[in-house]
Formats: structure tokens, C-alpha cells, sequence
């Protein structure tokens, strides 16, 4: 298939799926008229990406679920390595929830200081 049949089956510009093979993420094959060829495991890997984004993953965080899939298993998940990306991400969030919820808790007590009697929602 072409990048635009890609692009419409996965819902991803063709301007990503270029700037993912850009980045080895993708490997487009090349037509006898030059025109760059997919597969439908390359509808696997660019929905995998996706979904990946999608949940705040960065771009280079999804090259182990890429692999994995590349390796023929059924799930970009179930390779150690996206594991690790999956531990990793989740700890980052734990952190970023911690420093939110800090966060709210100083401009709770800032407005309960500015506006005695305020309701503070939560």
C-alpha cells in the first residue's frame, strides 16, 4: 500500500509516517516507480506508535515497542524492554501526579489565606 492508504487506515498524516521513518521507526520499501511501499505489519507498527503517542509516550519511548513487534511477537507490550518503558513512564507519572497534587495543595491554601470562607472544590 501507499503512504496515503497507510496514513488513512492509521489515522496518521503521511507527514508523520515520514518523520517516523525518518526515524528508523517505519521502513518504507521502494516501488519500481519509486513511490514508497508499506505492508500490514506496517499498519501494526505506525497503530502501536500511535496509540503509544496517543497516552503521552515520546516518540523514541515506542522504538522498543516497535521492536518487539518487528520481532514477530503478537504485542508491542510483552517484550522486557517495553516492560521497562512501561515502568518507567508509570514512575514518571507517580512523579508528575506528586508534584500536581503539591501544586493544588499551595493554591488551596493561598486562596483559603486570600478568601476566607471560599470553597475549595476537591
Amino acid at each position: 500500500m501507499r503512504i496515503g492508504e497507510l496514513a488513512e487506515r492509521t489515522g496518521v498524516s503521511t507527514r508523520s509516517l515520514r518523520y517516523y521513518e525518518q526515524h528508523g521507526l517505519l521502513r518504507a520499501r521502494r516501488s519500481t516507480n519509486g513511490y514508497r511501499a508499506y505492508s500490514e505489519d506496517d499498519v501494526r507498527l505506525v497503530t502501536e506508535i500511535k496509540a503509544l503517542l496517543d497516552i503521552g509516550f515520546k516518540l523514541e519511548e515506542t522504538r522498543p515497542f516497535v521492536d518487539c513487534l518487528r520481532r514477530g511477537h503478537s504485542t508491542g507490550g510483552s517484550c522486557a524492554e517495553s516492560v521497562e518503558v512501561y515502568e518507567r513512564k508509570l514512575s514518571e507519572i507517580d512523579q508528575e501526579i506528586r508534584v500536581l497534587l503539591a501544586r493544588r495543595a499551595e493554591v488551596a491554601a493561598q486562596l483559603a489565606q486570600s478568601c476566607p470562607g471560599c470553597f475549595v472544590r476537591g
